[in-house]
């Protein structure tokens, strides 16, 4: 473990890949099939209720005291990233199956970390407050925002249909729920606060349960039938090039702005991230019937990547001498 850690690959990341191995091996199918799929809506409702319950409006409203930092974060998670996600249209069918690059397209619409973005910026020795803020902010305009941007840009460039049952499936299982966790949070934010690891573990074991039903389907479905090892390869390399743009610029942007390196490092983490606990239960609602599989792969390479890659970051910029100072040079 303490070899893993040194890459920042925690136990979690390795369970969604033993679960997606298992669902490879042994598939649901017939009414294991059905039950996993009701299973799968039931905790994804219930995941959403936990987010909207754990929430404090006075997170978000708090953003305003900061608004030009908070923007710059919103505006590289849910302008900048889809930009790039649209640009690598280019890549199919060279490099990309037009269902990989539907993948790559969705990771671009998904909103932040909370947890990753909080811990970087406080190893890097950032604003630990703005950072909170700017993460909970991307989190809570995720909710609406990812899939209008996923009925808007996708369903434009016919990379995937969202119709309207899918709407309603949204509304449903993501709206409904974090909004009666806001509605319930005065009752039970305490009991969450107290029992906090335990609600992680519904949390993980939710998330799991969707990784093991997306990769089941997609094994019933044959989605992986004929994906070469060299386009798994290229994938990875996109995810790394689209981190790389992502990270370059935004640094380039806090700098051009004017914000103190404490602010810069805010935009810069909390910028460049997407969130695997957010985008896995949304694919699964907003491309049911799809090859989910395939859809999510990118967004699960991409998340383990930008964890070694800002952990590395964050290490280099905890190593100034001083707050204000320009991170040390890289040994």
């Amino acid at each position: 473990m303490r070899f893993l850690s040194r890459f920042y690959i925690d136990g979690f990341v390795l369970s969604i890949i033993a679960v997606a191995a298992l669902a490879s091996a042994f598939p649901a199918t017939g009414t294991g099939a059905t039950a996993l799929d009701w299973a799968t809506k039931v905790a994804i409702a219930f995941l959403f209720l936990l987010y909207g319950a754990r929430l404090h409006p006075r997170e978000a409203l708090e953003g305003l005291k900061h608004w030009r930092l908070h923007s710059v974060v919103v505006a590289s998670t849910f302008v900048l990233f889809p930009l790039i996600g649209l640009a690598l249209r280019i890549l199919v069918p060279s490099v990309l199956t037009d269902e990989l690059y539907t993948g790559v397209l969705y990771l671009c619409l998904v909103p932040s970390t909370v947890q990753s973005s909080i811990a970087f910026t406080s190893i890097a020795r950032g604003n630990v407050a703005g950072a909170i803020v700017s993460a909970s902010l991307s989190n809570l305009l995720g909710v609406f925002v990812t899939p209008l941007l996923v009925i808007l840009l996708m369903n434009t460039t016919g990379e995937a249909h969202v119709d309207a049952s899918s709407v309603v499936d949204i509304v449903v299982q993501l709206f409904l729920p974090f909004v009666v966790g806001q509605l319930i949070r005065p009752w039970v934010a305490g009991f969450l606060q107290k029992y906090a690891q335990p609600t992680k573990l519904v949390d993980r074991g939710s998330i799991l349960l969707v990784v093991y039903a997306a990769f089941s389907a997609g094994v019933v479905e044959h989605a992986w039938d004929g994906l070469a090892a060299w386009r798994v390869a290229a994938l990875v390399a996109v995810c790394c090039l689209i981190l790389a743009i992502v990270i370059a610029v935004t640094a380039f942007a806090g700098r051009a702005l004017g914000f103190s390196l404490p602010d810069r490092i805010v935009i810069v983490f909390c910028g460049s991230k997407k969130s695997l606990a957010t985008g896995l239960p949304m694919a699964s609602v907003l491309f049911a019937g799809q090859p989910i599989g395939l859809i999510v792969l990118p967004l699960m390479i991409f998340h383990q990547i930008q964890l070694i890659v800002c952990a590395a970051l964050a290490q280099r910029y905890a190593r100034r001498t001083d707050p204000d100072l320009e991170p040390a040079p890289a040994s």
